[in-house]
């Protein structure tokens, strides 16, 4: 008869911890952006509402434990990223466009006063508070792209204007030399 005491335990978190583990960090190698939020202080009905600002844009919002965020981010290759995970912490995690979550998550914050923005991995590279503001102050990327054919356009449009002057002005010039030799 064998007892408790001889057998190895076999916890069902483990299996499930090391899911959630590679699942985030899959996550974590995927995404464009990822904001790190302080959460608390979110009812139930406010967090839905910001999963649902959220998703609009294509941004997914998870909260998960610190231990398990850390151990995503080094398995992602973002060991930095896990040094700012630390206290209650959501992620919301934009695949698109880079400045997305960071600007929802900013236009939350100015509404209602809580959720602040702790840092952000953008593209692999760890982002200050200072540096998540500066990033929600960015427009979103097809006006990001807009402006640029704007500004592309602009000097085509210049030439084209200058080049279609030159034939009226040429045949101006040549009327009026005309009607001079007429009354000479």
């Amino acid at each position: 008869m064998t007892t408790s005491a001889d057998q190895p335990t076999v916890t069902r978190a483990g299996p499930r911890k090391k899911e959630a583990v590679t699942h985030l960090a899959d996550v974590l190698r995927r995404a464009s952006s990822a904001v790190v939020t302080d959460y608390r202080g979110l009812t139930v009905k406010q967090l839905e509402d910001l999963r649902r600002r959220l998703r609009a844009e294509g941004v997914e919002y998870v909260v998960v434990k610190n231990t398990l965020a850390r151990r995503a981010a080094s398995a992602a290759g973002v060991d930095a990223f896990a040094d700012v995970l630390t206290g209650p912490v959501g992620l919301a995690v934009g695949y698109g466009d880079l400045s997305a979550p960071a600007r929802i998550l900013n236009d939350y914050f100015r509404q209602n006063r809580i959720l602040p923005m702790v840092a952000a991995l953008v593209d692999g590279q760890v982002l200050d508070q200072a540096g998540v503001r500066t990033l929600a102050q960015l427009p979103g990327r097809e006006v990001l792209l807009a402006q640029l054919a704007g500004s592309l356009q602009s000097p085509l449009t210049g030439l084209a204007g200058a080049l279609d002057s030159i034939p009226s002005t040429l045949a101006a010039t040549l009327e009026a030399y005309g009607a001079k030799l007429a009354a000479a």
